[in-house]
């Protein structure tokens, strides 16, 4: 088995795989490289939509979402043009699709008329439960507040920061944010941002946060609120896409997108120590259903099923 990875991603492969190394690129280069033609290979599975031209014997493309097409303003219009034309390209060619959510398989079938078998993902291998130790190292290193709402992920307009702003203002309660723009100038006031946060803190922070907030419009899947709810975070997240379905009971949902509605939901977890125990219980138990065993095992039936494999 072989993997088709950029260069500096060759060392994190395991054991066993074969790196097919790419030139390290970004923009228009790298999506060359990703739909260049490939010969020698029977079956080519796509992580991330993309699928060679030509050469393989079989593709298949694993479509997380469709948000170039359902949320374009979220994109800058190059991007949006560009990658609208490559997820068309291999949504169209793949022999088999797999969605990571029904609610991806449905768009799919709306968008393009293709069934698509859907594969849920999981949690990263180190979204785990932390011990009080590490909570306790965490607060300190960050030298975060006794109690915060926190969002991780990009500082971008689809994740709605600034209306999660206002809520921690009306709730007198700091925000903290930890990612991408999380401590630059498109953050909004008041908050405390953390910049890019080492993915050995996650678990902790998640942990010592009162709230895990993610208000994002739009999600085909939503890692971090499942990330959040495997390592013991108390998550609140908007009923959009693929959340409901993903998050199940393990997260308070909120169907509205407005700071009243957010509000009312985190308010609740703020004032009761009750509620936010059972809520963090509730997301351990959903999270201890999704496992990447499952996954792969779940693939390979997809693949027996498209007669891409005995």
């Amino acid at each position: 088995m072989s993997a088709l990875v950029q260069a500096d991603a060759a060392p994190a492969l395991p054991s066993g795989i074969a790196a097919l190394s790419r030139p390290v690129a970004a923009g228009a280069r790298r999506a060359w490289h990703g739909i260049a033609p490939l010969r020698g290979v029977d079956v080519f599975h796509g992580l991330d939509v993309d699928i060679p031209l030509s050469g393989p014997g079989a593709t298949v493309s694993t479509v997380h979402d469709l948000s170039v097409f359902d949320v374009p303003w979220a994109f800058s219009r190059y991007r949006a043009r560009g990658e609208q034309l490559l997820v068309r390209m291999s949504l169209t060619r793949a022999d088999l699709l797999i969605a990571v959510s029904e609610f991806t398989a449905q768009r799919i079938a709306e968008r393009f008329g293709r069934e698509a078998v859907v594969v849920p993902l999981a949690p990263a291998e180190w979204a785990r439960e932390p011990d009080e130790a590490a909570v306790t190292r965490v607060r300190a290193r960050y030298q975060l507040p006794q109690r915060f709402v926190l969002q991780v992920g990009t500082v971008e307009p689809r994740k709605q920061v600034a209306m999660l702003a206002e809520v921690a203002r009306d709730l007198d309660v700091p925000l903290v944010l930890a990612g991408a723009g999380s401590d630059g100038p498109q953050a909004p006031s008041g908050a405390i941002g953390l910049g890019y946060v080492d993915l050995a803190d996650l678990p902790a922070l998640y942990a010592a946060a009162t709230v895990v907030a993610y208000s994002s419009q739009y999600e085909g899947f939503g890692l971090p609120p499942v990330e959040a709810m495997a390592c013991g975070g108390a998550v609140v997240a908007s009923a959009v896409g693929a959340l409901p379905q993903v998050c199940g009971d393990g997260a308070v949902l909120v169907a509205d997108a407005t700071t009243e509605s957010w509000v009312r939901a985190i308010r609740p977890l703020l004032d009761d120590d009750a509620a936010n125990r059972e809520l963090r219980a509730r997301g351990l138990a959903a999270m201890s259903e999704l496992s990447w065993q499952a996954t792969a095992e779940a693939t390979v039936a997809a693949y027996r099923a498209a007669g891409l494999m005995s």
